[in-house]
């Protein structure tokens, strides 16, 4: 977030000379609450909160900045509510520096749950099995063309940090933990120059390649990995071509043994996080050295429709990988994503954040409880639906795994009606070293899914007023031993009445999940709020 705001404001003033439109509100926001436990003894629970927020919105021909940030401060009186800090916020930057580099960054702070296996936390009350995370990114961007030849090139640096965990699991005591996040670094760099078919050859010719480097905090993991690829795209009709590549890949993931105790359980700190052991060399988690392939199709029969898919072998193993995407109209689209990819919860994070619309409806529109942006990203473009992050921040995670899934998102705009629905698959399959000797949990060769959904939709009754309604569902499941699948869900709706700088909010909620043990619960919450924009 902060590398977002600092970009923004150094790229504002090269631009003040040009006609911008968008705004920049900060705001003061107090609210009371109330949230019921709806099961067997259930509380009844109230508490107010203070908030500090700034929406923005700035679109010059030079700068496009989207950033919604709210810090949040709860107070219980009664001391039945924990009081405590949340950060909840999403930004996109894009400047162009000259008209072949842009700088980009990007940022998030957000709450993930923090065990999958675990309770799924909603936004208000006594939070449980919930991680405060924040992720950021930036870099340069270059596009150019010398001659026939495009030439593109960009670098990104991310960085990725989560808070310990509140409120326990909701497991069944004795259950085994899993390994605490920390932090890591993130560098990519990738590098491409092609033609396209019909300029010096009937094909189409790219030749690229791409280096990634991560370190985390927990257990001085390490992922490195670089490869090199040519692709050929042959046009075989009006809007079709037929495309394939191949090249060589090189992975090495790898970390340093935890510090066991006598029992040989993992020694952990005051976090839970797991302890290095001083003596320990680097023990390699995947390795993997080779050539892979894939080919597919392109149908491109306008500039508002495109479809990409392709198949082919890599990772060792058969892939599968696709986009399509449809401009109904100037805000409403449909886009989807097919993907594969050797990834760590840092790397995938601060890839999504990457690809994020650069205009996109803020979460207070129509989430009032504190769980924005930890699903569906809707956009205000129909030429950039957006995304869920859902495969993402499916849950915190130490260790690297194999990612698949299917990510769908359509936007919907016509009048003062706005709809947005997003739904999509993940799969994870753990790389972890095997430690001898190592009684506590090991993830390697397990692997985890999440199947989720989520439905928005607003209406302007006129500039003053407006009501938003969200609704959710997701169902996750792990091979872990002992485990039982989890099924959450929820809704709820927000109304806003505008008088100047002063705005008045109601809303309300409700949440369920499903699991073991004592890994089930449903909460019912309201909320009134007052907020006075600057």
């Amino acid at each position: 977030m902060a590398g977002a705001a600092a970009l923004a404001v150094l790229a504002t003033p090269a631009a003040a000379q040009e006609r911008s439109r968008g705004h920049i509100t900060p705001y003061i926001e107090a609210g009371q609450v109330v949230t019921a436990d709806l099961g067997d003894g259930g509380d009844v629970l109230t508490y107010s909160t203070l908030a500090l927020g700034v929406d923005a919105s700035i679109h010059t021909r030079r700068v496009e900045v989207q950033l919604d940030y709210r810090y949040e401060r709860r107070f219980d009186y009664q001391n039945h509510v924990d009081d405590g800090d949340i950060h909840a916020g999403l930004a996109t930057v894009r400047a162009r520096v000259t008209p072949g580099l842009t700088m980009e960054a990007g940022g998030i702070a957000t709450r993930v749950r923090s065990d999958i296996r675990g309770a799924a936390g909603t936004g208000a009350g006594n939070v449980r099995n919930m991680s405060q995370v924040y992720s950021g990114y930036v870099g340069p961007n270059l596009s150019e063309h010398v001659g026939p030849i495009a030439v593109n090139a960009a670098y990104r640096f991310g960085y990725t940090r989560a808070e310990n965990a509140t409120g326990g699991t909701g497991l069944p005591a004795g259950t085994q933990p899993l390994n605490s996040y920390d932090d890591s670094k993130v560098h990519v760099a990738t590098a491409s120059i092609g033609t396209k078919s019909g300029t010096l050859l009937p094909v189409g010719v790219t030749v690229s390649g791409s280096y990634t480097r991560e370190d985390a905090g927990q257990l001085d993991q390490r992922f490195e990995g670089k490869y090199g690829r040519g692709d050929l795209v042959l046009p075989i009709a009006r809007g079709v071509a037929i495309e394939g590549g191949a090249g060589y890949e090189s992975i090495r993931i790898s970390a340093r043994d935890p510090l066991l105790d006598g029992t040989g359980k993992p020694v952990v700190d005051s976090a839970g996080r797991q302890q290095v052991d001083p003596n320990s060399g680097r023990r390699l988690a995947y390795d993997f050295d080779g050539l892979f392939w894939d080919a597919g199709v392109v149908w491109r029969p306008s500039p508002r429709t495109f479809l990409e898919a392709r198949v082919g072998k890599r990772y060792g193993s058969m892939s599968y990988t696709g986009s399509f995407s449809y401009k109904m109209g100037p805000e409403s689209g449909i886009q989807i994503g097919v993907y594969d990819s050797v990834d760590s919860f840092g790397r995938q994070l601060g890839g999504t954040l990457a690809s994020l619309p650069g205009g996109f409806v803020t979460g207070s529109g129509y989430d009032p409880f504190g769980s924005s942006y930890s699903g569906c990203v809707f956009g205000t473009s129909g030429g950039s639906a957006g995304t869920c992050m859902n495969n993402a921040l499916a849950s915190l995670t130490t260790d690297n795994y194999r990612a698949r899934g299917v990510t769908a998102v359509l936007v919907m705009s016509r009048g003062p009606n706005h709809i947005g629905f997003g739904a999509g698959y993940a799969r994870r399959n753990y790389l972890a070293p095997d430690v001898p000797g190592n009684t506590g949990l090991q993830l390697n060769g397990s692997s985890d899914e999440l199947f989720y959904g989520q439905f928005f939709a607003s209406h302007d009754f006129d500039r003053n007023a407006s009501i938003g309604f969200d609704a959710y569902a997701s169902y996750s499941k792990t091979t872990l031993a002992g485990t039982d699948p989890v099924f959450a869900w929820g809704g709820n709706s927000i109304f806003t009445r505008r008088f100047g700088h002063l705005s008045a909010s109601a809303a309300v909620g409700i949440y369920g999940y499903n699991g073991q043990g004592d890994n089930s619960d449903t909460v019912a919450q309201g909320q009134v709020s007052l907020r006075y924009g600057f």
